[in-house]
């Protein structure tokens, strides 16, 4: 889990696909954290993205860090303790402390609960980690 946190954070921006109604729904992201063993991501629930994981929480991630690129699918739950909001925004401050606050009401952290990570190459064996 730890090669999956480093790459997506290398990353800068990734890519978050939910789907609502069989249509594929991408947005860029780009703040994740460990807690407690578990991948997190954050957004705001007052959001479209929110609703469809609610919905949904079958989603995949991309994203691309010189000439490789990593694919993470999975299923993710709401977690709504504070210590995993303030994880977050202690991982993530510079990038979330303008639009959060970590008991604001709308900050709302994600983890997979289950899922599996591959980072690939054209010029190597792609590697695979469960999450």
């Amino acid at each position: 889990m730890n090669e999956v946190l480093a790459y997506l954070r290398d990353c800068g921006t990734f890519y978050l696909a939910t789907s609502a109604d069989g249509q594929p729904r991408v947005r860029p992201f780009g703040a994740v954290c460990a807690f407690e063993g578990g991948l997190y991501i954050v957004t705001n629930n007052q959001k479209e993205v929110y609703r469809q994981m609610k919905a949904n929480p079958k989603v995949e991630i991309c994203g691309m860090h010189r000439g490789t690129w990593i694919r993470l699918e999975g299923e993710v739950a709401e977690d709504e303790r504070r210590e995993a909001r303030a994880a977050m925004m202690e991982a993530n401050r510079a990038a979330l402390s303008g639009m959060y606050t970590i008991d604001d009401g709308r900050m709302t952290v994600f983890r997979f609960v289950r899922g599996a990570a591959k980072i690939c190459a054209f010029t190597a064996e792609p590697r695979t980690f469960a999450l």
